[in-house]
């Protein structure tokens, strides 16, 4: 977080007769509870002046949900320090709903039996702000963000916080020696509204969403990496360039990639942790900077108008040695051969013969990170339900399409599922898994690589040889439907144990209630093959 006098000023700056903001006090849930640490204090410190600095009026308390949907309340800055001496208080029943904002378990008849009864009558959730990840809002007119962790009424964290989930995973990593690198690579789509000027609000329920917008597309795909057709979108990506590094985003790149109206962004790879943070909050910059200049951003994977490509979420991920602070997936140096005795004169060529030395090139991994592949590998079916989770993320599994649809890992091979890189180059071996879907929640999504990794360390799993044809149709398939990966995280023990059967239930009964309603709608493909012709 920048310091109060490096935080921008054109935010809005003291408004006349600004006041400043009263100190957070003590006594409250946060400190009842002891849920910051110095860090925090310090870090709460720094956010009043700022907001006193530039005159804010507004500050956004938001939460990732199960979706990792950004949700929470605007308060005024009058109301900013009772919301960090004790949190703010939202419904309970915004962890239980589907996509469609369908609360999919019967709160008001015992809760669903979930977490002991701690979601009956839909009552609160606290938000409690993580004051380090304080932002000013480089498109909203005097407004600061602050990300919350979710608890419980009695100062318990909340059963089903997914940024809580993932922080309990990697304490397990770290507790046996490792901390988790992440890099993001995000596609998305961008669109413009379409020409006759269609509605842009849609009017739904729960459970049966309103009509998607109309919508023309930018450029007309088949452009991967044209400099002309990215200098088209240069209003578009200077937008985003500013909004996203205005966040402190560490942003690497915005690329124009094949689809129409496809765009992905990069960003340096950080701590697992913050990384996720990043994701969350990148989706929705993007999406708001859209909206706010006459876009419309999704992160769907495959809309409607893709046509020839769908998004995909490319997670790179590393391991490094908590004792030596060494990168743990790099091979061993290739020792240096031994010296070769001077070969005899060959008296038909009149000149020495043979080589220097006869092996091969070294392995691309160490044991710890075939290991860790071979998690990845032997859960991938299970783990799909949190990389991929809409319906919608399955239809991207097609081969030939630099999208997996397959369980098999190569080297810098884009059709595999997981792909070596940087074995023997800057930044040390990195894994790339390519099957996520860019919708995934941030924090599940990484969870279930560290829970599928360490289950491979733990066991010592082999991952086999690479692979040369990612499409092998006798190789192992990704699951071909949300069902199918449902069915395959109920088979499979690993998660259940390591994140709590009750986590693993929650989230399957939302994501089956969403593949229920899925299967009971009629199709526009099912109007227009079967209606006229019988």
């Amino acid at each position: 977080m920048r310091s109060a006098d490096e935080r921008p000023r054109a935010q809005g700056g003291d408004g006349p007769g600004a006041r400043p903001l009263a100190s957070a006090g003590a006594g409250g849930f946060v400190e009842r509870h002891g849920l910051w640490d110095e860090r925090q204090h310090v870090a709460a410190g720094q956010v009043r002046r700022v907001i006193d600095e530039l005159g804010l009026d507004k500050v956004r308390f938001s939460f990732a949900d199960q979706h990792g949907v950004l949700r929470g309340k605007t308060l005024t800055r009058e109301a900013v320090p009772g919301a960090l001496r004790s949190g703010v208080t939202a419904p309970s029943s915004l962890l239980l709903k589907d996509t469609s904002g369908r609360t999919v378990f019967p709160v008001f008849s015992g809760g669903g039996g979930l977490a002991d009864g701690r979601f009956a009558g839909a009552g609160d959730i606290v938000l409690v702000p993580d004051m380090t990840t304080f932002r000013v809002l480089p498109w909203a007119e005097r407004t600061g963000w602050i990300l919350c962790d979710l608890y419980h009424p009695d100062g318990t964290p909340a059963a089903f916080c997914s940024r809580g989930l993932l922080r309990g995973r990697l304490a397990a990593l770290a507790d046996a020696g490792y901390d988790l690198t992440v890099g993001v690579e995000l596609e998305f789509h961008v669109y413009r509204p379409a020409a006759d000027g269609a509605a842009s609000v849609s009017v739904g329920r729960p459970g049966a969403p309103g009509p998607a917008p109309e919508v023309e597309p930018l450029t007309g795909g088949s452009q991967l990496l044209h400099e002309e057709g990215l200098d088209r979108l240069d209003d578009l990506v200077d937008l985003l360039y500013r909004g996203l590094t205005g966040l402190d985003l560490p942003l690497r790149s915005l690329e124009l990639e094949f689809g129409p109206s496809q765009l992905e962004l990069t960003l340096d790879a950080r701590d697992a942790a913050q990384a996720a943070d990043d994701a969350l909050l990148a989706r929705a910059a993007v999406r708001q900077i859209c909206r706010r200049n006459g876009y419309h951003a999704t992160f769907m994977s495959r809309p409607a108008t893709a046509e020839t490509a769908s998004s995909g979420w490319h997670l790179h991920q590393s391991l490094r040695s908590r004792a030596t602070g060494e990168a743990a997936f790099d091979p061993a140096p290739d020792p240096a051969p031994d010296p070769a005795p001077d070969p005899a004169p060959d008296p038909a060529l009149g000149s020495v013969s043979g080589s220097v030395s006869d092996s091969g090139p070294g392995e691309p991994l160490s044991p710890v990170g075939r290991h860790y592949l071979a998690g990845l590998l032997e859960h991938a079916p299970a783990a799909t339900v949190f990389t991929t989770p809409t319906v919608n993320g399955y239809k991207r599994y097609l081969p030939m399409s630099l999208a997996p649809d397959r369980v098999v890992w190569g080297i810098d091979n884009k059709g595999a599922m997981v792909r070596v890189v940087g074995a023997r180059g800057e930044g040390g071996a990195r894994l790339e898994n390519r099957s996520g879907e860019p919708a995934a929640n941030p924090y599940l999504y990484i969870a279930s690589q560290v829970v599928s990794g360490m289950d491979g360390m733990a066991r010592r799993l082999d991952p086999g040889p690479p692979t040369t044809d990612p499409y092998d149709a006798g190789a192992r398939g990704l699951p071909g439907s949300l069902d199918q990966a449902l069915n395959a995280l109920d088979a499979d023990p690993v998660f259940a144990k390591a994140l709590g059967q009750d986590v693993v239930s929650w989230f399957t009964t939302i994501k089956r209630a969403e593949f229920a309603r899925y299967l009971a709608h009629v199709s526009d493909w099912e109007q227009r093959e079967y209606f006229d012709l019988v």
